[in-house]
This record gives C-alpha cells, sequence and structure tokens, in this order.
C-alpha cells in the first residue's frame, strides 16, 4: 500500500512528528532487542510490547479520521 492510496487524514498523521518520533523510536527498540539478542522472557516481552506500539501506530494511522 503506497501512502498516496491512503485517505488524506491518514497521510496527515503519517507526516507528523509525533507519528513519526513514536514509530522511529519502536523500530529503535525493536532493532535494539534483536541486535542483543533474544535470551530471556524479558527479551520477548520487551519484543512484543515494541512490536505492538509498532502495530498501534499503524492502525492509528490507517483508521485516522478528520474531527
Amino acid at each position: 500500500m503506497l501512502t498516496t492510496d491512503l485517505p488524506k487524514e491518514s497521510r496527515q498523521r503519517i507526516y507528523s512528528v509525533e507519528w513519526l518520533g513514536q514509530s522511529i523510536a519502536s523500530l529503535c527498540w525493536i532493532g535494539s532487542v534483536l541486535a542483543y539478542g533474544i535470551t530471556t522472557s524479558g527479551d520477548w516481552l520487551q519484543l512484543c510490547a515494541a512490536s505492538s506500539w509498532l502495530l498501534a501506530n499503524i492502525a492509528s494511522a490507517v483508521t485516522a479520521k478528520n474531527h
């Protein structure tokens, strides 16, 4: 799916500083967990938390409505 296929409200959300910052932070968190290795249950929990954060950001952009 290209950003040009998204509604205007979704594109505006994706290009906002808040959304970009949170998405980059969650991707860095995922990268950090993978770079250091998954050796304990805590590592799996961190990976799940970071992935959930990223999925929530994506869902908020895709379902954005203009209020």
